[in-house]
């Protein structure tokens, strides 16, 4: 029996854009991406390690901590998937 995927690559994307978006000026620190991405540490961390790879976010330091930023890159890719979900959604389709 295989283990069916709960959402998909692009839907884990889409979550981290999306809390990372809502931080503002001051980040995201990779553990509220995990509540809210709901990933492990290290998931997440990977996850992460990808978007900045393709420069939808950027690492910084808040004070001692690691914090990740949204670029202009990847707030115009968050717009472009809104549109994909709004036909996804319209399609019923799960991803």
């Amino acid at each position: 029996m295989t283990k069916k995927q709960y959402r998909s690559e692009i839907g884990i994307v889409g979550d981290i854009l999306d809390v990372t978006a809502d931080a503002g000026r001051d980040g995201v620190l990779v553990s509220e991406i995990t509540r809210f991405a709901n990933l492990s540490h290290y998931v997440a961390l990977a996850k992460c390690d990808k978007l900045v790879d393709a420069g939808l976010v950027r690492p910084d330091k808040n004070g001692r901590s690691r914090v990740f930023l949204i670029t202009d890159k990847g707030r115009q890719f968050v717009r472009e998937l809104e549109k994909f979900r709004g036909v996804a959604h319209g399609l019923n389709l799960r991803f």
